[in-house]
């Protein structure tokens, strides 16, 4: 049974670090490129970072290129969303998702989802 899991949420001031981590099972997820997404209320889900399978390559949304780093380490089937400078605009659900073979910041071609973690950021 494929699951992905997200964990490392929680509630942070402006300014701040969080570390997210996405958690694989049932699957080989050297095989996936691993995005990362978030949702806010009443807005629509935006891709924000994703890790290619083949060669680590990382794709960043510009709104946090200088500030979210993602990595993986595969050995432990986990990758990693570090969020540095955190802003109130940062609130949202965020989610890990992956797709066999490419990498993507739209939602459209991943294939699994974890459950969601929230990030709330507010002083």
């Amino acid at each position: 049974q494929v699951q992905l899991v997200e964990s490392g949420g929680g509630s942070v001031q402006p300014g701040g670090s969080l570390r997210l981590s996405c958690a694989g099972s049932g699957f080989t997820l050297s095989d996936y490129g691993i995005g990362w997404f978030r949702q806010a209320p009443g807005k629509e889900r935006e891709g924000i970072a994703c890790i290619s399978n083949k060669d680590g390559t990382t794709y960043l949304a510009d709104s946090v290129k200088a500030r979210f780093t993602i990595s993986r380490d595969n050995a432990q089937n986990t990758v990693y969303l570090q969020m540095n400078g955190l802003k109130p605009e940062d609130t949202a659900v965020y989610y890990c998702a992956a797709v066999y073979f490419i990498c993507a910041l739209v939602p459209a071609p991943f294939d699994y989802w974890g459950q969601g973690t929230q990030v709330t950021v507010s002083s």
